[in-house]
């Protein structure tokens, strides 16, 4: 059960809050300006401690990112597990959850499938992890593995008619390729896809999302952006070994965040600052299964943004804004 010591707690964060929310596009759903992407929570990025990491999870929804994103490609079903976890002790209620379908994988082996039966299964499956009996948002994850026709003639009207037998709220898509998104949404039924989430392209190095949010808006599609950090480039930890990322773009994202440091400022403060200062973007998702980190996050939007200090970053990123690569 939710504990005393939490529920004390939660009403102290609530008096002291100053999230911002939106609503997301015309979902009716009303979403923190900074959401919790649950990725982590599998151990993608370095393994983690599930006590710690459920702990990280009641530190979000404590201070207000009550939308919580996951997909069970994460840690192949693992960050789905640990989040149902720490969902057993939380009112349904003061929480909104975002899953996925159409990405997996097993025993270290990515795998795809966006057909109908497949879809079907998958989300009765992330209930079951995840110890619910409604998800709010589904989305068919990252379409550019997928035949995007299968997409559009299988995948999502499986998701609607689950839409509409009310087990799940609302439908999306995620994708890196904005292209792809626009091109989906072209091509199904109006109010199909009432969401899309884009990652790494409305970050201090590349903003190309900006350039697609007259079209989403025009369709009344709710925006989520995901990685302000653009999977470790934005940081002084720097990208792992993994990052896909050309050598000329990481090494100039390091310069500036040498640069950040040399101000006394963390580029990863200016990145996640970044990430949510446009208010046409509903929310932003971070990761992290460190509830210090998380924390630190949070206070990191409450205070005011160095425009300054972006335009030096930019500047010093250079030729190198706006350079993306291929999804892996």
């Amino acid at each position: 059960l939710w504990c005393k010591q939490h529920d004390e707690r939660n009403d102290i964060n609530k008096k002291d809050s100053i999230m911002k929310y939106s609503y997301l596009g015309k979902t009716g759903m009303k979403v923190p300006v900074l959401s919790f992407g649950a990725s982590s929570l599998g151990g993608v990025f370095r393994s983690v401690s599930e006590a710690e990491a459920i702990r990280a999870v009641f530190t979000a929804i404590e201070h207000g990112m009550t939308f919580i994103d996951v997909s069970p490609y994460y840690g192949h079903t693992k960050a789905e597990t640990v989040l149902g976890g720490a969902l057993t002790e939380l009112p349904r209620e003061s929480f909104l959850l975002s899953t996925k379908v159409g990405r997996y994988g097993a025993n270290g082996v990515n795998l795809w499938d966006y057909s109908a039966q497949r879809t079907r299964e998958s989300v009765f499956e992330s209930m079951e992890r995840l110890h619910v009996d409604y998800i709010d948002l589904i989305n068919v994850h990252d379409i550019e593995f997928a035949d995007l026709s299968q997409v559009i003639n299988e995948t999502l009207p499986t998701l609607v008619e689950l839409r509409e037998k009310g087990l799940v709220g609302h439908v999306g898509i995620t994708d890196l390729q904005l292209e792809n998104l626009k091109w989906v949404i072209d091509r199904v039924p109006e109010g199909t896809v009432e969401s899309v989430l884009n990652f790494c392209h409305y970050s201090l190095n590349d903003d190309r999302l900006a350039d697609f949010l007259d079209y989403f808006e025009a369709k009344g599609i709710g925006v989520i952006n995901a990685s302000p950090f653009s999977m470790g480039l934005l940081s002084q930890r720097g990208v792992p070994e993994w990052h896909p990322a050309p050598a000329a773009l990481v090494e100039a994202c390091r310069k500036a965040s040498d640069y950040c440091l040399s101000q006394g400022y963390p580029i990863e403060k200016l990145a996640i600052q970044f990430s949510v200062s446009n208010p046409r973007i509903g929310t932003t998702l971070f990761s992290s299964a460190n509830p210090d980190n998380v924390l630190k996050n949070i206070q990191y939007i409450e205070e005011p943004i160095d425009w300054d200090l972006v335009a030096k970053v930019k500047e010093i990123i250079g030729d190198q804004q706006r350079v993306t690569w291929k999804n892996t």
